[in-house]
């Protein structure tokens, strides 16, 4: 639904909630009319039900209002006297309407001083986790997300079992799109294995449920996104049912905010023009350097002299950590990913006999990267020029630039785009201009070569943009071997990585110990 749309749609629900409930106002002994003013009567029921004025805000938030609804349904049938289970059944299956039962057949008494406590050892546990759910969730949608590394892509930056803390803060929280969905779930309910969100995902449908969905909106951030830094965003052009299935049954079209987390390295703003040259980036024509922390990393053949390689050996001793294997009858290795530094030391390697990086040929098209079109004939290794758009700027749209602003035009800006011979028309107008409505981002992963980044979808729109990754709280090297070093790291920063375990362990220790101290202390006194 747009903005409008679900203005019209929240008055009707302030009438609905005004003539299901003016005679419990009169008999709390406010006006009849204050159960019909939007907000106004949501500070007005907080009153008569003895709860705070400001979980009239959480009634807004997307997703936590789902909760509060049913909070607030069963403590108004509470607060005129209808405590019984049956009560709370009927409150929260009517989704509310149990009200109207109150309101016009009941002769119920209201309960002006009722305790808010919960009468029972099960009402206390069902409150507190109610509002640990809320909270946590207001954190991870507005604040701070956790976020697990689930690829190599950035490796060596960011390692596979690497568990983040990704900032919603520095570039501004985005408001959820999806209404209806499970608290802090983004895709699959754990162990149920369905959908954790109310939305029909086939290609164009116009279901019920779809129409919940809400406008693209975010809160102001405090700084833009960065050249080079590692961001976390949905991947555009997904339509995967999940992202280890790259086969699925069919194509499945989601919202924005519930497509598949990436996490990759912005190396193109809105505006520059870029271009991969040999594996390297290059932006406005001069090579991109990056941060001092990073390691690009690319494939090699190796021809060994005689024996195998020991993956655990070559993982300790050289520090190369992804998938090799052998491709042919002569024993040759393909190395997926091997850093500069890696590759220094293990030329040295005693069964090397030779190393030759895996270069695509300049001209010779891949198929399966953007633009996906015949004119394009770029690969992984040699890629563009191409511009990033960025908001409010325009360019001159021909066919020949067509497949690279299409899926930008259609797509992510909601056009429609015709082509009529040589003409393009945009929404049914002839056109050879075209004016972006937000930035666009390149996100790449340091793996150049074992990366599926915006070299196979494109641009990055800002709406899809998650947030920040500022900080690794855990690290592990599978399931039994703890990275001790890289607990409590920074994700950004120049210079070798510190962990700041010990100093948070003595803290934390520290105010433990000042808290009993303090607590003996006033026992005492």
């Amino acid at each position: 639904m747009t903005l409008t749309q679900w203005f019209i749609f929240l008055l009707v629900i302030q009438i609905v909630h005004g003539l299901g409930t003016w005679k419990l106002y009169l008999k709390a002994g406010r006006k009849p009319w204050e159960a019909f003013v939007p907000i106004y009567n949501g500070i007005i029921l907080m009153k008569i039900i003895n709860r705070p004025w400001w979980w009239v805000i959480l009634m807004f938030l997307p997703i936590v209002n789902l909760i509060m609804f049913i909070v607030i349904w069963v403590e108004t049938a509470r607060s005129f006297g209808r405590n019984s289970y049956s009560d709370t059944f009927l409150a929260v299956v009517t989704l509310g309407f149990y009200s109207y039962y109150l309101n016009y057949v009941t002769d119920v008494n209201y309960i002006e001083n009722r305790s808010t406590q919960p009468k029972s050892g099960s009402g206390e546990w069902t409150s507190s986790i109610l509002f640990a759910i809320v909270a946590a969730t207001i954190v991870h949608t507005y604040f701070m997300q956790p976020f697990t590394i689930p690829s190599s892509s950035l490796e060596k930056s960011l390692l596979v079992g690497d568990f983040l803390f990704v900032s919603k803060f520095h570039y501004g929280a985005r408001v959820p799109m999806t209404t209806v969905a499970a608290p802090m779930v983004h895709d699959t309910i754990p162990g149920l294995k369905v959908k954790s969100y109310l939305f029909d995902d086939h290609k164009g449908s116009h279901s019920w449920k779809n129409k919940l969905q809400l406008p693209y909106l975010r809160i102001p951030g405090f700084e833009k996104i960065k050249r080079n830094e590692i961001v976390v965003f949905n991947q555009p052009a997904d339509t995967l049912l999940n992202m280890n299935d790259f086969h699925p049954d069919r194509n499945y079209y989601k919202p924005i905010d519930k497509k598949t987390n990436l996490v990759k390295r912005c190396v193109g703003l809105p505006g520059d023009s870029l271009e991969v040259r040999n594996g390297y980036v290059y932006i406005n024509g001069k090579q991109n350097q990056l941060p001092d922390r990073t390691q690009l990393q690319f494939s090699y053949y190796v021809q060994p002299k005689n024996s195998r390689f020991n993956a655990k050996f070559l993982k300790d001793r050289y520090d190369i950590t992804d998938y090799f294997g052998i491709i042919n009858a002569q024993n040759t290795y393909r190395f997926s990913a091997i850093s500069d530094a890696a590759l220094a030391k293990f030329k040295n390697h005693p069964n090397v006999a030779s190393i030759t990086p895996v270069k695509a040929e300049k001209g010779v098209r891949d198929a399966n990267l953007f633009p996906q079109h015949p004119d394009y004939n770029w690969n992984i290794d040699f890629f563009g020029p191409l511009y990033i758009p960025e908001k409010d700027e325009t360019i001159a749209i021909n066919l020949e630039s067509l497949p690279l602003y299409k899926r930008v035009i259609t797509e992510y800006e909601g056009n429609t785009l015709q082509v009529k011979g040589n003409q393009i028309l945009i929404n049914g107008e002839v056109t050879d201009t075209y004016t972006f409505k937000q930035n666009y981002y390149w996100m790449m992963g340091d793996n150049r070569h074992n990366s599926i980044d915006a070299r196979a979808w494109g641009f990055v729109p800002f709406d899809h943009v998650v947030g920040k990754p500022v900080f690794i709280w855990m690290s592990w090297d599978g399931l039994k071997h703890p990275r001790w070093e890289r607990f409590f790291t920074t994700v950004h920063g120049k210079g070798k990585a510190t962990s700041y375990l010990i100093p948070f362990l003595i803290v934390l220790l520290g105010w433990i110990g000042i808290s009993k101290w303090r607590k003996r202390r006033k026992d005492k006194s």
